[in-house]
């Protein structure tokens, strides 16, 4: 089974701390590098996480708040100091293009390689990357800006091949991904060896969600239901619960109440208000409503 890793890269909010950097997450599956969110510093956290840059093809970001995109000229422009050939593919807001393109011409003139936008609506629910392995699809939210999460949803993989099954029966090389896939196999005189007997089910797929900033919004329940990992906004305690709502943010009991709703298996909170010297207030509060909660830390590794 191949890899399914999260890297937290920065897990605070808008206000800059010594604490934490902005948002940004790098999953990284089956050795594919797909960044959500650049905030200021993204660049030297991926440093820090030894994840190779030629392996990032893939960006997506949420919402055109500073502190989930103001690293990105920063970013394709070390790309381009480092020889980068290969496309950099950018999902968002049609506006980032807009946006970008005037930085790009004047601060990346001449690079070799192509920044490719790929705008959506972020109001709606669609998927805007498709590969062999998996699948990105939107999880619209509920900010002070157009804002949506990201469903990142595994493909589901072939039976395993039992070899010496494969053997026994003198299965023909050129069968096995139809095995792989289900079929059963037929001898030469006739003899139907069903597929139970020549492979093993395959792991089931993983999926993760992502979802930050946004208000609490029971609505995307339905859409993340039972994901493997969750990643909520948290940027208040509840005793601050009305400057959540008035800034559209949520509170760590609320997103606990998601996760224990959408009956998810592990949820990790993040997007600290600056306020908080300690999260452990957050943690404390998630944790009573959904007790498989973890904090979000700079250069965390969750394996799925």
């Amino acid at each position: 089974m191949g890899n399914f890793d999260i890297h937290i890269l920065g897990c605070g909010s808008a206000l800059p701390t010594t604490r934490h950097l902005a948002t940004s997450q790098v999953l990284n599956i089956r050795e594919k590098l797909f960044m959500i969110d650049c905030g200021e510093g993204t660049q030297i956290q991926l440093r820090r996480s030894r994840l190779k840059f030629s392996r990032l093809n893939h960006i997506f970001i949420s919402h055109l708040h500073g502190d989930h995109c103001f690293g990105l000229i920063g970013l394709i422009s070390t790309f381009a100091m480092t020889n980068r050939t290969a496309d950099l593919h950018i999902y968002s807001h049609p506006e980032l293009q807009r946006l970008m393109e005037p930085q790009l011409a004047f601060f990346c003139k001449g690079m070799p390689f192509q920044v490719v936008f790929h705008p959506f609506d972020p109001k709606e629910r669609t998927i805007i990357y498709d590969d062999r392995s998996i699948t990105v699809e939107t999880i619209p939210l509920k900010h002070r800006l157009p804002t949506c999460g990201f469903l990142f949803r595994e493909k589901p993989l072939p039976n395993h091949i039992l070899r010496d099954m494969i053997d026994f029966y003198e299965v023909p090389v050129y069968l096995i991904n139809r095995i792989k896939n289900g079929e059963d196999f037929v001898t030469e005189d006739g003899t139907v060896i069903p597929n139970g007997r020549l492979t093993t089910p395959a792991d089931p797929p993983r999926a993760y969600a992502y979802c930050s900033d946004t208000s609490y919004l029971p609505r995307i329940i339905e859409q993340i239901k039972g994901v493997d990992l969750l990643f909520h906004e948290a940027t208040f305690a509840q005793t601050e619960a009305a400057r959540a709502k008035e800034t559209m943010h949520s509170t760590a009991s609320q997103a606990a109440q998601i996760a224990k709703d959408a009956e998810v298996k592990r949820l990790v909170i993040g997007h600290y208000s600056a306020r908080y010297e300690d999260e452990s207030i957050l943690l404390e509060e998630a944790s009573a409503v959904f007790p498989n909660t973890t904090l979000a830390q700079e250069n965390l590794k969750i394996e799925l």
